[in-house]
């Protein structure tokens, strides 16, 4: 049996005045955590399917071919360092953060996750005007629903949340094209009141 480690979330958000979605992970994978940065794994396809999703977005991608998710066809790409990185989210008017400010875990492996701290999302919630939140994979949207949905409640904030399936390598059921899809549908209408 793998033995299970704590870990502490080590980094902040990402955000600014200007954010008006707000994606949430569970736990940073070691590689996240190492980096100092979100789904900094090289096999994790958060950024191609954000790159593709904000592409549509801002009209340069057409969103009714799954093959825009090309990185010869991106005009703004993510890059691969955690600075680009930042510079897109921001770019794109979105937050980064995650549901869980610590935790044991076992690797990398959310269905491991036990003792769960959650971050306080208030702050972000109250200084920028975020109008929806997204969550990556069944854990992040468990934890959230749990652990985050009944403070936000309390403190009189009530913005929706919607699950989305997680980006993970491990998440080997779902392909690229199909992860983009799903988001894209999903994201859609937030993204049109950002135009």
């Amino acid at each position: 049996m793998s033995e299970y480690t704590h870990v502490e979330h080590g980094f902040g958000p990402v955000w600014d005045a200007e954010s008006r979605l707000l994606i949430l992970g569970s736990m940073p994978s070691p590689k996240s955590r190492e980096a100092s940065f979100y789904y900094m794994h090289p096999r994790n396809r958060f950024w191609p399917v954000m790159e593709a999703v904000f592409a549509d977005a801002s009209g340069s991608g057409s969103a009714s071919s799954p093959h825009t998710i090309g990185k010869s066809e991106m005009t703004d790409s993510a890059g691969d360092t955690p600075e680009s990185r930042r510079a897109f989210v921001l770019r794109h008017h979105f937050a980064l953060w995650d549901v869980i400010a610590s935790c044991d875990i076992t690797g990398a492996s959310d269905s491991s996750i036990r003792n769960a701290m959650p971050n306080d999302l208030t702050p972000i919630l109250r200084a920028a005007p975020i109008t929806r939140i997204f969550t990556t994979g069944a854990k992040s949207a468990q934890l959230y629903r749990k652990l985050i949905e009944p403070r936000l409640t309390e403190a009189g904030i009530a913005i929706p949340m919607t699950p989305l399936p997680s980006t993970s390598p491990a998440n080997a059921s779902m392909r690229l094209d199909d992860l983009v899809a799903v988001y894209r549908k999903a994201m859609r209408p937030a993204l049109s009141d950002l135009s």
